[in-house]
């Protein structure tokens, strides 16, 4: 997974370096601009059990901010908010392949460098897939959640 290019990233950008469950680290910017979930909208992606998005849908496609030949392929990480703790992903990863759902709340990285805030549902489709989709929050959102503001260290 490459470093986020700082030249496509407009206005202010925090510098982070965000590491993952398999020790891979990537530097990431972030905006704090919060681009509001479209009305009516489901984001859809399907990853294998390694985390690797293998399919998606046009509104995961269009909240996200990359196209979807730069998001098949790559690891749903690719997504990941320097504000999520690693606890929440290590409890969906866990939740899922014990054969349960896994629902939360989750503040998605998008390549601008701003962010989206979205209520998921991953769930187990089989032995080799993970789908997951989200609906809106923003009334049912925690406000503001406290977050680290640091680089994180996880999954």
């Amino acid at each position: 997974m490459k470093d986020m290019d700082r030249a496509q990233i407009p206005g202010e950008a925090t510098e982070y370096t965000q590491t993952y469950a398999d020790g891979t680290q990537r530097r990431v910017f972030v905006t704090g601009v919060e681009t509001p979930y479209p009305h009516g909208k489901l984001i859809v992606s399907r990853t294998d059990t390694a985390g690797i998005i293998t399919e998606c849908n046009q509104s995961f496609v269009d909240m996200s901010g990359y196209t979807e030949a730069e998001i098949i392929g790559q690891p749903h990480c690719l997504l990941r908010h320097p504000d999520m703790p690693a606890a929440a992903f290590r409890d969906l990863w866990e939740t899922v392949k014990a054969g349960r759902q896994w629902n939360g709340y989750v503040k998605n990285l998008r390549k601008d460098g701003g962010h989206y805030w979205v209520y998921a549902a991953a769930f187990p489709m089989s032995v080799t897939a993970t789908s997951s989709a989200t609906h809106p929050c923003d009334a049912s959102r925690p406000a503001r959640m406290s977050l680290p503001q640091k680089s994180s260290t996880g999954v």
